[in-house]
């Protein structure tokens, strides 16, 4: 894209409506994700023809995918059109909201699909704090690992290492807090409320007292715990503004909430969260248990339809929880596979196909994805093919079979591909685990795509 991202970020910003049809936005990883008045005032068609623009998904929010790194750039051009476009135009929210109340709430009657909405929205913005998190605290463990194991030397107690570690440790340490603002957020409460509510789960002090016998203890329930505390708590919030006075409001509203969901949240909720978190992680644990390679291949293939549909991001509380329960994350390293597959397949169409532009997005495509981020191939060759997508699922199913066969663990979540190998929990078998389902996914990926997925007369879109 060069330095197109103002011309990519103005096309985007006109193709959507403009400012006018422009609640809100922000970005993830690969994203631009809009928040529309009236959908129907978007050119779709011409929005996913524009040059820097790799796919565009309809969900709660329009998210326009662009790639890690370009995507940053083009929402802070966003961000200056918005800003230096004063023409608010003439348009009466009143009435397009009510033409679209119907087809919203359309949407949101599959409460699964609801559900994982509002997760994704209190998840996705922790994302790139997960990644930096997750590879400085896996580094700071690897290293020792690799140097004890291969040449006998122990640097774990080094004042660098334990600086590292400190600094990797800071996010999980006080997740519960970050989420607690984010659910607050996202439920509509006070988000300084819903931090402070979260940081209720994690308090230590709490282990000193014992309610109906049984001693409280700090993190009960993990990330299950502060959802559903801090969901509570801007539901009690709302309700009690609306028949408070305004001019007692800041002081009564906070009080009043803070003090009944602290109540709650130990009497309660966490003990809740504990009983539903314990059930989390026990069917995870037992389904790789007694499905051993054959849940690792499930989990593996599925992968990419939950990632195009963006269902995978109802899994970040599972992971998290997990990895707070057992110190270890089983389902990541296995979901991790999808993106492997992917790679498979998008090397056996660069190798098979003669369209030089197909050729030229792949290789744009893959330095990404061996990295983990497999959105550009997904939207940008293997979805739009067709038959590759299934065989790259096939070749992550096996990738998948075979980490669930070595019981491969992840320590924290964020990146995939090669940029999980830091965060590989037990050391070089860990790690050697971990590369022979890699391994095993690119070349079945591979493969599969080659024999059966691919050939020349699915490229008509990649015209030269």
């Amino acid at each position: 894209m060069g330095g197109n991202f103002n011309k990519t970020a103005k096309e985007i910003y006109d193709l959507v409506g403009g400012k006018k049809n422009i609640d809100s936005f922000f970005s993830c990883m690969t994203r631009l994700r809009i928040k529309l008045i009236d959908e129907d005032r978007v050119d779709l068609d011409n929005l996913k023809q524009v040059e820097g623009v790799i796919g565009v998904v309809q969900a709660d929010t329009l998210q326009v995918i662009i790639g890690p790194g370009k995507v940053n750039n083009v929402k802070e051009e966003f961000e200056k059109i918005i800003e230096k476009d004063n023409d608010e135009g003439e348009i009466d929210l009143k009435s397009i909201a009510k033409e679209n109340k119907a087809n919203f709430r359309k949407k949101q009657k599959n409460p699964v699909q609801a559900f994982i909405r509002r997760l994704a929205n209190v998840f996705v913005p922790i994302i790139p704090a997960l990644v930096a998190s997750g590879l400085i605290t896996g580094f700071s463990k690897a290293i020792p690992q690799l140097l004890v194991t291969t040449m006998g030397i122990d640097i774990t107690q080094n004042t660098i290492i334990l600086i590292l570690q400190v600094i990797g440790s800071v996010l999980f340490t006080y997740l519960a807090i970050v989420v607690g603002f984010n659910t607050a957020k996202e439920f509509g409460g006070t988000p300084s409320l819903g931090a402070i509510a979260g940081g209720l789960i994690i308090n230590p002090a709490i282990a000193n007292i014992s309610i109906f016998g049984e001693k409280l203890v700090p993190g009960n329930g993990g990330i299950v715990s502060v959802l559903l505390s801090v969901a509570f708590m801007s539901y009690l919030e709302k309700n009690i503004r609306k028949k408070v006075p305004a001019s007692l409001d800041i002081i009564i509203t906070p009080t009043i909430t803070f003090l009944i969901t602290g109540l709650l949240t130990y009497i309660v909720i966490m003990p809740a969260g504990g009983f539903i978190a314990e059930g989390i992680t026990a069917m995870f644990m037992g389904l790789l248990d007694v499905g051993g390679i054959f849940t690792g291949f499930i989990l593996g293939a599925t992968f990419l339809p939950l990632l195009a549909t963006g269902l995978h991001q109802g899994f970040f509380p599972f992971h998290l929880e997990l990895i707070n329960q057992t110190g270890n994350d089983p389902l990541f390293t296995i979901q991790a596979m999808g993106g492997c597959g992917q790679i498979g397949a998008a090397v056996a169409i660069l190798v098979k196909t003669r369209k030089r532009k197909l050729k030229k997005a792949i290789g744009g495509a893959l330095p990404v994805g061996f990295l983990g981020i497999g959105e550009p191939l997904l939207y940008g060759v293997t979805l739009p093919l067709g038959r590759p997508f299934l065989t790259a699922c096939l070749g992550a199913g096996v990738g998948g079979a075979v980490i669930a066969y070595f019981e491969v663990a992840s320590t924290s979540i964020g990146v995939a591909g090669l940029s999980l190998f830091p965060l590989i929990d037990n050391g070089v078998t860990g790690m050697l685990g971990y590369a022979a389902g890699v391994a095993t996914a690119y070349g079945c990926g591979f493969l599969f795509t080659y024999f059966f997925g691919f050939n020349e007369t699915m490229t008509e879109q990649f015209k030269d």
